[in-house]
């Protein structure tokens, strides 16, 4: 069993945070790896949904789908991946700090074939990809929010 975790602080309102967190279109603005991901079927994120996604790691294009075993707004969201060559829960926890938001992260899988093979290459890329991914969101958020404040001094 793999198990990567990390947090970071973000310096915005815990509902724009998770709004941003949770949408698929949003992946591969701050997910390195991510090339694509779409919410599959109709109507708004909710537990039960599906998301499709296309991501390269390790050199491997793969695609996925995943389902939202978790939506709490906006405290919490989980995602499992259903079909795919790597299993994996994606958790995020999400709580008011300091007058932003804290991001706790945690991913868990059981890697397969060539993956459970390069099991502590896959740890050691996971851990990288999501403190660089929590560096990009925190960054991609903080700038919208300096942004839209700038634009309403205008």
């Amino acid at each position: 069993m793999v198990r990567v975790e990390d947090s970071i602080a973000v310096a915005r309102p815990i509902e724009d945070v998770f709004a941003y967190l949770t949408d698929p279109e949003t992946l591969p603005e701050w997910q390195g790896s991510a090339l694509e991901a779409r919410l599959q079927g109709e109507g708004p994120m909710r537990a039960g949904s599906r998301v499709l996604e296309t991501r390269k790691f390790l050199g491997r294009r793969l695609e996925s789908t995943m389902e939202v075993v978790e939506y709490e707004p906006p405290r919490r969201f989980a995602i499992k991946v259903g079909s795919g060559p790597v299993p994996f829960t994606a958790t995020n926890s999400l709580s008011e700090a300091d007058g932003g938001t804290r991001i706790e992260a945690v991913i868990e899988g059981e890697p397969g074939g060539f993956f459970r093979l390069a099991e502590p290459l896959v740890v050691r890329a996971l851990g990288r990809e999501m403190r660089n991914n929590l560096a990009t969101l925190k960054d991609v958020l903080e700038e919208r929010g300096s942004d839209a404040a700038s634009a309403g001094e205008a």
